[in-house]
């Protein structure tokens, strides 16, 4: 037996609806750096997506809007960084407006290209631009990878209901 749907209770498109539906929708959590004209930029995304595999590409959305958007709307290579579960704090300070994302505690090391390249996470690469295409308030950067390592310890950090949270068994 199938459950039939409620249309009395749908919702006209709008901001809320989106943001409503996609609480619901658990997306891992992902830095996004790179250099800026007065020192290294990035913030939180949970849009990153694989796009494909040869040429190996991602994408992820930005706001316009936000504060890194204007170094990330020049740079030709972004870092891409998989938070795990222990690394809730660090995803909170690169999604809050105004944090010093780069000063202490968060440790980082400039990568290849100028890139900056943070410290234990599950999983990092460098990416070069390929194309930033408009998306409303957003953008959407295509990237293609040109190098990487895979090989951080712990499992990663989700965001779901509006906060971060980890898989449990």
């Amino acid at each position: 037996m199938t459950a039939s749907l409620d249309l009395g209770t749908a919702q006209l498109a709008s901001p809320d609806l989106l943001r409503s539906v996609f609480r619901r929708h658990a997306a891992g959590v992902a830095v996004i750096t790179a250099p800026g004209a007065t020192g290294p930029v990035g913030f939180t995304a949970t849009s990153l997506t694989s796009v494909s595999a040869e040429p190996p590409m991602l994408s992820f959305g930005v706001g316009t809007g936000a504060s890194s958007w204007p170094a990330i709307s020049r740079a030709e290579h972004v870092g891409v960084h998989l938070l795990g579960d222990h690394q809730q704090e660090l995803a909170a300070t690169f999604a809050r407006s105004g944090a010093d994302r780069f000063g202490a505690p968060t440790a980082w090391r400039e990568g290849p290209e100028g890139v900056p390249v943070l410290d234990d996470v599950l999983a990092w690469l460098v990416c070069r631009v390929v194309a930033r295409v408009p998306a409303g308030d957003h953008r959407i950067v295509l990237a293609e990878v040109i190098l990487g390592d895979p090989a951080g310890a712990g499992r990663p950090l989700l965001y779901h209901q509006g906060r971060f949270t980890a898989l449990r068994d």
